[in-house]
């Protein structure tokens, strides 16, 4: 067991969980909202981070009382017993963060390559997320000093980086820029839906770049006093990004029509510090994208790997021979890398949003149907929680059928092939039991 002074600090764990948060979210996700939100996407980030905020409340209830390396987990096998619904709902989250650690990637990949003109490139983008991805796993094999130590510096930088760009990016565009963005309907631009449905898929999406926190729950083994630090650096950590979405989100909405952000919507943010800042503000939003997914993959990386194992302690994912060394690491990480590979951005980000928002409302109603006695949680908020996500995940999915039914179906594949395996290996655990 660690000592005390070897594990991570209230200040690590925010770093690690902001370092998850601010990565690809931010960066590849305001084109893909404005898509579906028009001119409400800064008004959709913040509508992501008021559902994160409820969403929160179940895991830091239940983290703070049952701190561990698989919070998540867990939670799930505490609220509905070791079994397929638990599995299932479990192996949803592990994907969705493997799907976060692709979108990484392939952010990382669009960025680096955009000072060449080479962001659309079907063949190089994919190469270097698979690059940074296999870099990033190899780095996470010097230990957990050192990713802290990282995704400190790295948090730091991501942070004043990205607010000063923000601010900057409102004062050049002029006072009146706020009162633009919020009051002035410049349509969806690309079409993909109007109004209503379309503020709330596009919030949908948003809560991509929020739902780096549930990370956070499964450093409870490795947490400095647990109980009390867990639920604040949730909390920071879901304050500091709110805070830095929309001062940015409002920078780009005063740079760029609605229009502008669709065409150039897998790298927004440095087409929005072109007009306004000139080639050192391209410049300064390439080095912060590519810190911020770097950093972002090393800190999901270290979390994810740590959700695995416990997952195949507990009998609900596979193990590889045992002749393979790390092996969490390498089923992680390579699993990022065949994603990266072979779906863009706005596919790997569809499929994260929906398996992410289902195992949410498993949680949430475990913990009202299960676990409020045990935590002591109050069943309204999580109540509330459900609410929204069935809200907007409904949304989502219509105009996902709509517009992209592959999409839809390749994410209703994976959820029903997690299922099934889930059933095949809960029945061989019990025949293997009535065996012995």
């Amino acid at each position: 067991m660690a000592s005390e002074n070897d594990k991570l600090s209230l200040a690590g764990s925010v770093s690690l969980g902001t370092g998850v948060m601010i990565g690809a979210g931010i960066f590849a996700l305001v084109g893909q909202v404005s898509e579906l939100a028009g001119s409400l996407m800064p008004l959709a980030f913040l509508a992501g981070a008021v559902i994160a905020a409820f969403s929160a409340y179940s895991y830091i209830r239940y983290s703070a009382t049952n701190p561990t390396s698989g919070g998540i987990a867990m939670l799930l096998k505490a609220a509905y017993g070791p079994g397929v619904v638990a599995g299932t709902f479990s192996l949803f989250m592990y994907v969705s963060m493997v799907v976060a650690q692709s979108l990484l990637g392939r952010t990382f990949g669009t960025y680096a390559l955009r000072p060449f003109g080479l962001e659309d490139s079907a063949l190089l983008v994919p190469a270097l997320a698979v690059a940074v991805i296999a870099v990033a796993a190899l780095v996470n094999l010097v230990g957990v000093g050192f990713v802290e130590g990282s995704a400190t510096i790295s948090a730091g930088f991501k942070i004043l980086g990205i607010s000063a760009l923000a601010i900057a990016g409102i004062v050049a565009a002029g006072p009146a820029a706020l009162g633009d963005v919020l009051t002035t309907d410049r349509g969806a631009g690309g079409g993909q839906a109007d109004g209503v449905l379309g503020f709330l898929a596009g919030t949908t999406l948003c809560i991509l770049a929020y739902k780096g926190f549930t990370t956070i729950t499964n450093q409870g083994a490795e947490l400095r006093e647990p109980k009390k630090n867990l639920g604040r650096s949730i909390t920071i950590s879901i304050a500091l990004c709110t805070v830095v979405y929309v001062l940015l989100t409002v920078a780009v909405a005063g740079s760029l029509s609605v229009d502008e952000i669709i065409e150039a919507r897998d790298y927004a943010l440095a087409a929005a510090a072109e007009p306004l800042f000139g080639s050192w503000g391209v410049g300064l939003t390439i080095a912060l994208a590519v810190v911020a997914t770097f950093s972002g993959l090393l800190a999901s990386i270290y979390a994810v790997t740590r959700l695995y194992d416990m997952l195949r302690d507990m009998g609900q994912a596979p193990s590889l021979p045992s002749a393979v060394r790390h092996q969490s690491l390498v089923i992680t990480a390579g699993s990022a890398i065949v994603l990266a590979a072979f779906l863009d951005l706005s596919q790997i980000a569809s499929m994260g949003a929906i398996l992410y928002l289902s195992m949410d409302i498993a949680i949430h109603w475990g913990v009202i149907r299960h676990l409020r006695s045990d935590i002591q949680a109050t069943p309204v908020i999580p109540a509330i929680a459900i609410g929204l996500d069935v809200a907007v995940l409904g949304a989502f999915v219509i105009i996902k059928a709509q517009t992209d039914l592959l999409t839809l179906a390749v994410a209703m594949g994976i959820a029903g092939a997690v299922f099934a395996s889930q059933v095949v290996i809960t029945h061989r655990a019990e025949h293997e039991e009535q065996a012995a």
